[in-house]
């Protein structure tokens, strides 16, 4: 299954691998009372997400992707009896359930599964009334939460260059997502004996999250300072790339507005080809850019701030002309609908191919009469998450 490490050097080149996961029952766990804590606007109905995912799937399978679950290589990684319970033991810490007899119930209600059982109901959340406790009284029907944020695959971890980021995740809610991570670059029987570099680890101490992450070319990185992501997590990351001799030579921090609507880079701008790319237009003048280099002889980062604007700034990093195409044309209603919808939030396959939102059908002809070839998949289900493309996959290898 996998032939070689990590490989992802670029945004827009040749997708090969990509790592997804199918909604499950962690979806039908929403309530609405809970909406917020969950980090959800509304509640999917899964059987339409389910099949828009998919879609989703088989636009990418009919483009020559390999496509790969996240549930499916968490479950190849707790094979082992001594690992599964090692594992469910880290579930269990990372739950925060205090009450000893609460906890071993719990275990004895996991340990008898299979591994792909296991991971599944871990997702999906585990209530009382599953291990024998009457909920009648309970303000809370969980023990464990569910994770439905979990088809956005982007954010968790993320591969750049030959190495991943396992990442620390600005919220409780989604802090646990990254231990399937954890487990599959440990124990995995391909992936955990690749000794794939971590530029950043789960149990650092700042918060970065995938989707500020954007590789944009072999030498150039760009990483949102946002509202998920700190700044002084970006610096550990730069340190640790340049440090152990990774390809990239420059590092852009793009600092944007920290607001839910903006929450990560990648729903405000993307790559969708060489000298491409799709931006929100009410926040174009409103990013600043630092950029980060390093002094090999003292062992230090530069940073400077870039005044220019972000198509000169791109210009220049990418040595080449570069074009912004502006989600909803810039008109101020269309623009701000079709960003709620993650207009911007476009998955580049192939230079100059994505895949999109078919529900964002301004953004998507213009994408179109910008020579782009636009593959809409539907999202009516999907998109209530508050994620587009680019945050349901997680690229592992990119075509050199």
């Amino acid at each position: 299954m996998f032939k070689s490490m990590i490989n992802v050097y670029s945004e827009v080149e040749k997708l090969e691998k990509v790592l997804l996961h199918r909604p499950g029952e962690e979806i039908e766990n929403l309530t609405p009372e809970y909406l917020k804590i969950l980090l959800f606007d509304d509640i999917p109905y899964l059987s339409r997400a389910v099949e828009e995912h998919d879609k989703f799937a088989k636009a990418l399978k009919e483009n020559g992707i390999e496509v790969l679950y996240l549930e499916d290589l968490s479950a190849e990684s707790i094979e082992n009896e001594n690992i599964k319970e090692k594992f469910i033991n880290d579930v269990m810490e990372e739950s925060y359930i205090k009450d000893d007899i609460l906890k071993e119930k719990t275990i004895r209600y996991l340990e008898y599964m299979t591994p792909k059982q296991i991971i599944l109901k871990i997702m999906a959340g585990i209530r009382y009334k599953e291990i024998g406790i009457c909920e009648e009284y309970k303000d809370y029907p969980f023990i464990m939460h569910p994770m439905p944020n979990l088809y956005f695959t982007r954010d968790p971890f993320a591969c750049i260059g030959s190495g991943v980021t396992i990442n620390s995740m600005k919220t409780k809610t989604r802090k646990r997502e990254t231990i399937f991570a954890k487990y599959i670059f440990s124990y995995h029987p391909i992936l955990g004996g690749q000794n794939i570099p971590r530029w950043y680890n789960r149990e650092d101490e700042y918060c970065i999250e995938g989707g500020d992450e954007l590789i944009l070319s072999e030498d150039v990185l760009a990483i949102g300072h946002s509202q998920r992501s700190d700044k002084e997590a970006i610096l550990t990351i730069a340190k640790n790339i340049f440090e152990k001799g990774e390809k990239f030579k420059t590092i852009l921090i793009f600092e944007i507005p920290k607001r839910r609507a903006f929450m990560h880079l990648d729903t405000v701008f993307t790559m969708v080809d060489y000298d491409k790319f799709v931006l929100h237009p009410n926040i174009e003048e409103s990013i600043k850019v630092n950029t980060i280099t390093y002094d090999y002889k003292n062992k230090q980062l530069i940073i400077k701030e870039d005044m220019d604007s972000i198509r000169k700034i791109l210009s220049k990093h990418l040595k080449k002309d570069i074009k912004l195409i502006r989600c909803g044309g810039g008109d101020k209603v269309v623009a701000s609908r079709e960003q709620w919808n993650d207009g911007s939030n476009t998955l580049a396959i192939a230079p100059g191919k994505v895949i999109t939102y078919e529900r964002n059908y301004i953004t998507n002809e213009i994408l179109y009469k910008n020579n782009i070839s636009v593959i809409p998949i539907p999202s009516s289900e999907l998109s209530r998450g508050r994620g587009g493309p680019r945050c349901m996959s997680m690229p592992l290898r990119r075509k050199l």
